[in-house]
């Protein structure tokens, strides 16, 4: 089997939200194996901490503030990747916030921003690459990031347990597109389970309702971080599994594997579903 390094090495990656956790480590993890590397964060000060680390180890990294809501800044981007780096090997769409409270607790703009950060910021990465990506001639790769959410439901997360439902559909459709479309771009979707990064820190709650059920929830979710993965071993996984051909990459296979296969059992049985929280 080829390694990460073959498949990928000496090639481009473009991530969304390489700044931290789930994508800066992706980040680092492409620069090892020799990918010049995109940062795309609406933090643009961690993207550049990420890149200038990069470089300062013989790496080739730029970074950019993207906000992946706004398409004509994914599409600006996505110019300057091709300008500066050249044809992108591999898209990462990595950009993505949590939310915890009750889904009728959870305030309108925090939905909003959750789904289109999460989903639209998703299909704004693939609008902007695929085109570009199918007029370069050359082999590329798309991650999507979904989540153990994408297979399960969780308590007091409503709004992103939707959103990595909705990110793993766009995914499987996407590979269904691009293979009718005749496109030589492979697909995956990328479900992690515990990854240290921040997102739980910065994640939305309720401003009105049981702010106590929100706020549990949160403190629930940070305790996971004592027994997280690293990022970069997360990301040495990832790339290992799609170096193999994978289109389902996970990062803890046996806690991953679990969840999908009682996610296909209780729609087999038409079972009521119960959190995994």
């Amino acid at each position: 089997m080829a390694s990460a390094a073959e498949v990928f090495g000496g090639g481009v990656l473009a991530v969304t939200g390489g700044g931290a956790g789930v994508g800066e480590g992706l980040a680092r993890y492409a620069a090892s194996i020799g990918m010049s590397v995109a940062i795309g964060d609406v933090d643009v000060d961690a993207a550049e901490r990420v890149a200038a680390d990069i470089v300062s180890a013989g790496g080739r990294a730029v970074a950019r503030r993207v906000d992946v809501r706004d398409a004509s800044q994914v599409e600006a981007w996505a110019d300057s990747v091709y300008a500066d780096l050249g044809p992108v090997r591999l898209l990462i769409n990595n950009a993505g916030v949590e939310q915890f409270g009750y889904l009728w607790d959870t305030p309108v703009d925090n939905w909003r921003r959750l789904i289109d950060i999460n989903v639209t910021g998703v299909f704004n990465g693939v609008k902007a690459f695929v085109p570009r990506m199918a007029d370069a001639g050359e082999p590329a790769h798309i991650w999507n990031l979904s989540s153990i959410g994408g297979v399960a439901v969780a308590a007091r997360q409503g709004p992103y347990i939707v959103s990595k439902h909705a990110v793993l559909a766009l995914t499987e459709n996407l590979l269904v597109d691009v293979r009718g479309a005749g496109l030589d771009i492979s697909v995956a979707a990328v479900l992690p389970a515990s990854v240290a990064s921040n997102i739980f820190d910065s994640a939305g709650g309720v401003e009105a309702g049981d702010e106590a059920a929100s706020d549990a929830e949160r403190e629930a979710m940070l305790k996971l971080r004592d027994t997280a993965m690293s990022p970069l071993e997360a990301a040495e996984r990832v790339f290992a599994q799609a170096a193999g051909g994978e289109f389902y990459l996970l990062t803890h296979a046996e806690l991953v594997g679990t969840a999908m296969a009682a996610r296909g059992e209780q729609l087999r049985t038409r079972t009521a579903p119960r959190s995994r929280t």
